[in-house]
């Protein structure tokens, strides 16, 4: 799957000079290219983030499905998530440029495909920050309840909440540099944290639960009558961990050897969050002492119960810590992203008050108000965690159902282009279709199942507004393309996919 061999008009580009590169892609270079082929992986890893993404959503899992759900799902949908970031990697071989998925699709597709794509993966790296920032104030919210009594309200959670935003706001506009080095130290955290935390509820308990309650226990609290919907519902959990690896993508203009490092470093990110991640599940899962317990715990936070039971305060609240530490390094990792998103999109005139959020500093290289701009449109996302105790699962369905779709959308468009297609030195070869046509139709899927309500009955209180959300950026979205379409554009680049599909089939 590296340096495949092809024949006719699939050949891929031979390996250039990074810089002449992206100034055939149409972009002249402003950001400093520091980052290595194990930073750009770290970036993607922990954006992913199991300490993140399985902890937060551990107790929604809980009652959507239980246990059963919880590990065959994480299972499944790695497998299916693979597929998608193999062909995302292919695709972004051959467009290593910040804009990344909307890039990729206006190249393929046209100007339309590109402004649809790129809005749909702002609303899901910006709905990423809130709910990984959110997440991380509700377990600092656990480690306060343990270590000093501390009694966590939506308003308080929401104060740490902001203070987190800020303090990633502060370390991403030192450069790209110190993002890398944060990564680095990021994954050796995580995959430590994981093996840490695994080993200690496996050791230090007195009981634990059989294999058959971990892989075969069925729990229903949603409302809902029919198990299948419970159990789709429930795969939210391991579909929302396994979000942001196009983060590789979007450092690519400050990665050494893009076409190569950023394909990598998505799928990386994912097959070792796979079994990172289900060696944590299973760990917190064979720990439980007391599933009631652990779903009403006082702390919030039902890990936080789940290890309070099993190792006692003390030991609680230092694994509480290494996991909220995690957590940091995650939301830090998903600002840098998102900013870059933010930047690029704006270099290219896409949104409202492009010329500011595309400003760059001359100093660090950093899109600083882009920055600025991606914290605080996550801090009002999270707004209605002040009013709802389910808001914090629309979330995160926020994150799914915005990034998602951009992610299958220059998938989609590189197989319609087929041999029109111009890989990079990073292919699939024969295996680019299969693996392709899988990873939409997964998506395809997965979007339909996080529009759905999680709860019965609905009302103001358990209504998904992920799809609200959704909706109103689709209809700003296009309301702004008729007041911003004379002005957006990515560059032109001759000889590319896009000029070929325009000519042969039109833009769409």
């Amino acid at each position: 799957m590296s340096r495949t061999l092809w024949a006719g008009p699939e050949q891929p580009a031979p390996v250039t000079d990074e810089e002449e590169r992206l100034r055939e892609l149409g972009y002249q270079p402003v950001l400093a290219r520091r980052m290595g082929g194990f930073g750009n992986f770290a970036i993607s890893f922990s954006v992913i983030s199991v300490l993140s993404g399985c902890m937060t959503l551990y107790g929604f899992g809980l009652g959507t499905g239980g246990p059963a759900v919880m590990m065959w799902g994480w299972a499944g949908v790695g497998l299916f998530v693979l597929c998608v970031g193999l062909a995302l990697a292919e695709v972004t071989s051959a467009y290593p440029t910040s804009g990344a998925l909307y890039y990729m699709a206006d190249r393929l597709g046209g100007r339309r495909w590109g402004w649809y794509t790129g809005w749909l993966n702002l609303l899901g790296l910006l709905g990423a920050i809130a709910g990984i920032d959110y997440g991380a104030a509700l377990f600092t919210g656990a480690f306060l309840n343990l270590r000093f009594g501390f009694e966590p309200t939506p308003g308080s959670t929401f104060v740490i909440f902001l203070c987190i935003l800020l303090l990633h706001a502060v370390l991403n506009l030192f450069g790209v540099r110190l993002v890398s080095v944060l990564n680095s130290i990021s994954v050796w955290w995580h995959l430590t944290g994981v093996a840490v935390i695994v080993g200690a509820l496996a050791i230090v308990p007195d009981q634990h639960r059989s294999a058959s309650f971990v892989f075969t226990e069925f729990v229903n609290d949603t409302g809902w009558s029919n198990p299948l919907y419970v159990a789709a519902i429930g795969l939210l959990l391991a579909q929302y961990t396994f979000s942001g690896y196009d983060a590789s993508a979007h450092l690519s203009e400050e990665t050494s050897n893009a076409s190569v490092s950023a394909a990598k470093g998505i799928v990386r990110a994912i097959w070792v969050s796979w079994l990172a991640g289900f060696a944590l599940l299973a760990g917190l899962t064979f720990a439980i002492q007391d599933y009631a317990g652990t779903q009403n715990s006082a702390t919030g936070v039902p890990p936080a119960q789940i290890m309070l039971d099993a190792l006692g305060s003390g030991g609680a609240t230092a694994l509480l810590l290494v996991v909220i530490v995690a957590q940091l390094f995650c939301g830090n990792a998903e600002v840098a992203a998102a900013s870059r998103m933010v930047f690029a999109f704006s270099r290219d005139n896409a949104l409202p008050g492009s010329a500011l959020w595309r400003r760059v500093s001359g100093r660090t290289q950093t899109p600083v108000p882009a920055v600025w701009l991606s914290v605080a449109v996550a801090a009002v996302l999270a707004v209605p965690s002040l009013y709802s105790a389910t808001a914090y699962g629309a979330v995160t369905a926020i994150n799914v159902i915005g990034i998602t779709p951009a992610y299958a959308i220059p998938i989609y468009l590189r197989l319609r282009a087929g041999n029109r297609f111009r890989p990079g030195p990073w292919s699939l070869g024969r295996w680019s279709r299969p693996v392709g046509w899988t990873a939409v139709v997964w998506v395809a899927v997965v979007t339909v199942l996080f529009c759905l309500p999680q709860k019965s009955p609905v009302t103001m209180d358990t209504m998904n507004y992920a799809v609200i959300a959704l909706a109103v950026v689709l209809v700003l979205a296009t309301a702004w393309w008729y007041v911003a379409r004379r002005s957006y554009g990515t560059p032109a680049s001759y000889g590319t996919a896009r000029e070929q599909a325009e000519l042969s089939e039109g833009i769409v």
